[in-house]
């Protein structure tokens, strides 16, 4: 278990104090490190302003991206190709406000509030709705369930998503700090730098970006951390 003091110390050396200290306009709304969950919500008219369709397999329309991301999702989707052979398949990128609101909705009436609080986020509390975040699926099922994680694709993708930029959000081992269930299909586009090191410390993105608030303040510590 790497100690908070020495992770701060980590994200210091990885990043550099000039370097942490620019990325309070990532950490703001529009910027890939942006933190929403349920206690850092977005607004119903929020849009990313550059959505697009990525390159890749996928189920349906619902596939958009900001564009970095959509790009990155690509190299992703053919890395897994190349690679080992793996078709991954794109099954939901951007929801708007509505859409997810919709989703809560229906989930609340067929597996009552408690089922859809742990499964699913409230409107204006998704990462879907930034653009940033695409949930990944299989050429043979596209069902996002728990079985994803032990195939061979979404081994794979666990361990090479960084690589391209993302992370793996929604680990069964930080369900208490990001308050949703195991959701190995869901990844995040949060930039290469910050993938890696991410990686690297093996903590949620929350304990993340507490770390980068106290790296820029200087106070050695963070919310949360």
């Amino acid at each position: 278990m790497i100690s908070k003091a020495l992770m701060l110390m980590m994200v210091l050396l990885s990043l550099g104090q000039g370097a942490v200290n620019d990325y309070e306009d990532q950490m703001s709304l529009g910027g890939t490190l942006f933190l929403v969950n349920r206690e850092y919500m977005i607004t119903a008219d929020y849009v990313p302003e550059d959505l697009v369709m990525p390159n890749v397999m996928r189920i349906n329309s619902s596939a958009m991206m900001r564009r970095e991301a959509a790009a990155a999702l690509e190299e992703l989707f053919n890395a897994a190709k190349a690679e080992e052979g793996y078709t991954l398949v794109a099954v939901s990128g951007y929801r708007s406000y509505q859409t997810q609101q919709n989703i809560y909705k229906r989930r609340v009436k067929n597996a009552g509030q408690a089922k859809a609080d742990q499964f699913v986020a409230l409107p204006g509390s998704s990462e879907h709705q930034l653009g940033l975040a695409m949930d990944v699926g299989r050429s043979k099922n596209h069902k996002l369930t728990g079985s994803f994680g032990s195939s061979k694709e979404g081994k794979w993708l666990a361990e090479n998503c960084y690589r391209f930029g993302f992370i793996l959000r929604y680990k069964a081992e930080w369900e208490e700090t990001t308050g949703y269930a195991y959701e190995p299909w869901h990844i995040r586009y949060v930039g290469r730098e910050h993938a890696q090191l991410i990686q690297k410390l093996d903590i949620p993105f929350e304990e993340y970006i507490a770390l980068l608030r106290a790296a820029q303040t200087g106070t050695g510590q963070g919310d949360g951390v």
